[in-house]
């Protein structure tokens, strides 16, 4: 298959939303769907355009207080589904499960919570599940998938938007997912320093 992809369908979940409108209109204007959760997906409505809620495609709401969102087959197997492999897409086919081509999200401040001399329970509520295996599952299947991890990647997505509208090519989805494996190292790394470093303080 070519390595050129179309952008057509879009997860969206962050935690940041400042600096995203520009994104969203850009992406609208290409005809990408928009898919997504909770304010986010309110926000993506209140800028205007269509959004599909992540619990129509699953069938499952919200749970456990927002734990769990994104968490299901219908939503990793739309971003991990290699295009070329024709055994993933009958499978897809046969479980209802739509292509995700960009995913974009951002963590839980992690480091600024504990920065803030915030509580333990506060500070574990902000350890991010479901975001950090979307960066990772839209890195790993970068050959079919384009993978924003966070906010300081918002103006690179925007500035290949506006050279190459929703088409991508495999260099560009490569170079998001390297610098998407250096966010989630990042993030672990701060949170195995939060837990190392609160040992032998109880």
């Amino acid at each position: 298959m070519s390595e050129t992809k179309r952008i057509k369908t879009a997860l969206i979940s962050v935690f940041h939303k400042d600096g995203l409108e520009n994104i969203l209109a850009k992406l609208h204007e290409e005809g990408v769907k928009f898919l997504s959760t909770g304010g986010t997906q309110k926000f993506i409505e209140s800028q205007g355009f269509p959004c599909e809620k992540v619990e129509e495609v699953t069938t499952y709401p919200s749970i456990l207080g927002g734990r769990v969102k994104t968490l299901h087959p219908r939503i990793f197997g739309g971003i991990l589904a290699r295009r070329d492999n024709s055994g993933d897409l009958e499978e897809m086919k046969k479980y209802q499960i739509p292509a995700i081509d960009l995913v974009i999200v951002d963590l839980y401040p992690f480091e600024e919570t504990v920065a803030n001399g915030a509580k333990e329970q506060d500070i574990i509520e902000k350890i991010d599940i479901g975001g950090i295996s979307l960066i990772r599952a839209g890195a790993k299947n970068f050959k079919d998938v384009v993978i924003v991890p966070s906010k300081s990647e918002y103006g690179k997505l925007l500035d290949l938007l506006n050279q190459k509208g929703g088409e991508t090519s495999l260099e560009d989805r490569r170079s998001f997912a390297e610098r998407a494996f250096a966010v989630s190292s990042h993030y672990d790394t701060d949170i195995h320093t939060w837990f190392a470093g609160t040992l032998g303080k109880k």
